[in-house]
This record gives structure tokens, sequence and C-alpha cells, in this order.
């Protein structure tokens, strides 16, 4: 009988969009690129520039997963920046990936992709949480305490029976932090949860 792999293991890359600008560059004086790379930024950056011997700032990175557990690229946050009417360095000769804006603008962009929504308010951070969220941390937050007074030593338990979209890993991490869990222990096998995860403290 043919042995069946039930946890493959957890691939070992991290989908991450950078931008970075170059120092003291005439041409691309006001310009950003924005990349894609499933590997560590600075290694990725270091390979882009260094036959030119540029001097370059690394500006941000973010993670490259849609709040549906899903991943994006550079391009779909090219997209986002062109229909917001930023101009793209030699548009319509080359395919490069520099765009006249400022951080701020990219990082909306990035918030943009991730939530599925056009942010034209240029949001850079993610939202609060949503009624649906509110509940069932309040449900749960209830369920525990209840389960704590009661001096029974058991360990309480509650599952979350909510479909994609929903924003479980932020709602976890909320309810983690409303109730002062010291040690959370997350199992995924989603390749980016583990950055998105440390990056909720950016979130209110």
């Amino acid at each position: 009988m043919a042995e069946i792999e039930f946890f493959p293991q957890r691939p070992e890359s991290h989908p991450t969009i950078y931008a970075y600008e170059f120092e003291g560059v005439a041409s691309h004086k006001g310009y950003i690129k924005i990349g894609y790379t499933e590997r560590d930024v600075e290694t990725r950056v270091k390979e882009q520039v260094h036959t030119a011997a540029v001097p370059y700032r690394i500006l941000g990175k973010w993670s490259a997963m849609k709040n549906d557990g899903t991943c994006f690229t550079d391009h779909d946050v090219h997209a986002v920046l062109k229909r917001k009417g930023k101009q793209q360095m030699n548009a319509g000769e080359d395919r490069n990936e520099w765009f006249k804006c400022s951080i701020e603008d990219v990082k909306a962009a990035v918030v943009a992709v991730q939530t599925g929504m056009e942010n034209f308010e240029n949001r850079t951070q993610t939202f609060t949480m949503r009624p649906e969220q509110e509940l069932a941390v309040d449900m749960t937050m209830k369920y525990f305490k209840s389960a704590y007074e009661e001096g029974s030593g058991r360990t309480p338990k509650f599952l979350w029976n909510a479909k994609m979209r929903f924003g479980k890993t932020f709602a976890a991490y909320q309810l983690a932090k409303k109730m002062g869990f010291k040690r959370v222990l997350m199992l995924t096998f989603k390749p980016a949860v583990e950055s998105a995860w440390r990056s909720q403290d950016t979130c209110n």
C-alpha cells in the first residue's frame, strides 16, 4: 500500500514585496523600484545592483499574501499604481519596475492588493476588526473565562467555523492580545502566515 503524506512539508519560500531607490542618480530621482522575491530581500537587491555599483536604499518590504491566504506579485502592485496615475519609467519602451511615487503610495498599493480593495484613501495600515470578527473574539473570550472560572482543570477549546476571507489570523492575534497570551502556537500550511502574523502589530 502506497504511503500517504497527510502533512506535506511547508515550502521554505517567503513571498515578499520590496521597494528601494537609487541614491544620487539624477535619472532615477523620485522613482522607486517595486519588486517581488521569495528569498532574502537584501540578497535579491544586491544581485540587481552590484554590477552597476550604484548606492541604493531599501525603503520597505511587505508580505505578498492576501487576506484570503493566496499570494500575489509585484505586477499586482504595479497595476494599482498605474490605476492611480503613477508614472512608470520609460512607459511603453520596456517592462521595468520603477515608478515615480512616494513610499506611502507603495504601502497603500500593497494594502489594496492584500485586502482586495482599491484603497483610494491611500491607507498604509490594514483595518481594525470587523463586527463578525469582534463577535468571534468576544464569544471566545467569554467561553475561555467561564472555563477558567469553573476550575475544572480542563483545557478550553473553541472552534471558529469561518470561511475563507474571514480573517482568522488577524482575529486570532487580536484574541491573543486581549487575553494577554504569552505563548501562542500557530500551525499552518500557508507559506507567508509566519510573517503575516508578526506584522499584525502594525494593525489597530
